[in-house]
């Protein structure tokens, strides 16, 4: 297990991608895998679902992950589990100090709710999960609640959420291992109405390395 800003051994990079803001991306990894997020504006949220690549019925777990690691935020150590209870990857480093499970994914009909029927043609995080999902057959059933790497959701002492200012910078990033092949399913936040993205979304860079020498 690796603290803030220390970071694992990784191997080669298999694949190196600069996902644009507001765009979405979907990759297998396979076990032994390490996807490392890179968060390279600052201030930006990336939604995240994974599926074990084999099976889409078994998918990570909001619900599962908080109850069996006790806490909300994800760090360095931990677990992501499926709906079955399975480890699916494992949080191996991490620059960032924490990252949110339960903010949820912006849509168009949470923003017409929350800011205003004005912003429904705006696209939104459920748009980027059923376009690119769709081409891994997964389908509006599939957007189960999801990871937002590196966005800030902070619970208050009256158990009510907020989303604030984020907690990044330029260049932190989270590395999270695969513990079986599994489908990473990412949208790239294109939410201009609140602060998790500092009100101008930017892109992140996407690395695949292989298993340590």
């Amino acid at each position: 297990m690796t603290a803030v800003g220390e970071l694992a051994p990784l191997g080669d990079v298999l694949h190196d991608e600069v996902v644009e803001a507001r765009a979405a991306w979907a990759h297998v990894l396979r076990a032994g895998e390490t996807l490392r997020i890179v968060d390279l504006g600052g201030n930006q949220a990336v939604d995240c679902l994974f599926f074990k690549a084999d099976d889409h019925v078994e998918r990570y777990s909001a619900s599962d992950t908080i109850v069996a690691q006790g806490n909300v935020f994800l760090v360095a150590g931990s677990q992501l589990l499926s709906n079955e209870g399975n480890v699916l990857l494992t949080v191996t480093g991490t620059s960032c100090a924490y990252h949110d499970t339960i903010g949820g994914a912006c849509s168009r009909e949470s923003n017409t709710l929350r800011y205003g029927h004005h912003t429904l043609h705006q696209h939104a995080c459920v748009d980027n999960f059923l376009d690119v999902g769709g081409r891994h057959g997964l389908t509006k059933r599939d957007v189960v609640s999801n990871i937002n790497w590196f966005m800030n959701v902070p619970v208050g002492p009256d158990g009510l959420l907020g989303i604030v200012d984020g907690i990044s910078a330029p260049g932190l990033h989270v590395d999270v291992r695969a513990e079986v092949d599994v489908l990473a399913v990412i949208s790239n936040c294109p939410q201009v109405n609140n602060p998790c993205n500092g009100f101008d979304p930017t892109p992140i860079q996407l690395l695949v390395h292989g298993p340590p020498s």
